[in-house]
């Protein structure tokens, strides 16, 4: 019997079961594509990131319940967290290389959070997607089209809050997410993720969203620093930064569980 170790962490979050869980699996040497999918159906968790150390990198991947995704901030600073805490990762930082989103990063603070070092997203403004529109339940003042999601922006804080959203329908939507987004009352801004079509009806907290939230926000305001949170019922808070063509994410994480799986 083969065992691989498996680690459980709440990213972004300020004490455990807040923020948002996501396992990591430190493997010698990239498994089979159809058992690694195998194993992030298994955990049914937003994500699974699978780690394999190369020279002086690690090379990384994300899984959702239903497929592979391109980028995934909560995992990979869970990832880190997990290298620094029970790997014995000597630096402060870590080199990440993924295949779909290129050279990332991971950099541990003297305060102990971890700040992410991200490629920005392009957002292009698009007309309003009356689908979209009727799915929320609610009109946009405008809306943007990412790499992977689309961004839809609202007038306040209150209108992402009470958003219930049918995701029966935005199940249709093709893109791996929506945001919502509006000016927060108490932080710079404040977002919801959904994705239905990749199996995860709302995620508590996507640090991939705030490199499309982040520049567009930065703009809005005239601010390259920010504070964000994301109003699912997990919550988590998150700190931006626009670095030019980079994205600084900085979060803490919590460890909630060690195991082993058996194949």
């Amino acid at each position: 019997m083969k065992t691989l170790k498996l680690y459980q962490i709440d990213a972004f979050a300020e004490k455990l079961f807040t923020g948002n869980p996501a396992a990591v699996c430190v493997l010698d040497s990239w498994l089979d594509e159809d058992l690694m999918q195998k194993i992030a159906m298994e955990n049914n968790l937003a994500e699974t990131a699978f780690v394999v150390h190369s020279g002086d990198q690690y090379q990384i991947r994300w899984f959702t319940p239903e497929l592979e995704v391109d980028l995934c901030g909560h995992a990979t600073l869970a990832s880190a967290y997990v290298l620094f805490q029970y790997y014995n990762h000597e630096s402060d930082l870590i080199r990440f290389q993924s295949e779909r989103s290129g050279h990332l990063t991971v950099r541990r603070e003297a305060s102990g959070e971890l700040t992410l070092d991200f490629p920005v997203d392009q957002l292009k403004e698009v007309p309003i997607n009356e689908e979209i529109t009727i799915a929320l339940g609610a009109e946009p003042l405008s809306m943007y089209k990412g790499k992977t999601d689309y961004v839809l922006i609202y007038r306040n804080q209150e209108e992402i809050t009470s958003m219930q959203p049918n995701f029966f329908l935005l199940d249709k939507i093709d893109a791996r997410g929506i945001i919502v987004t509006a000016p927060g009352n108490e932080v710079d801004f404040v977002s919801r993720f959904f994705a239905p079509s990749c199996g995860i009806p709302e995620d508590p907290v996507t640090g991939s969203a705030h490199t499309s939230l982040t520049p567009y926000w930065a703009k809005s305001l005239g601010k390259e620093n920010m504070l964000a949170k994301q109003l699912s019922q997990r919550g988590g808070t998150l700190k931006c930064a626009l670095r030019g063509d980079r994205v600084l994410i900085t979060g803490k994480a919590k460890p909630y569980l060690r195991g082993e799986i058996m194949l």
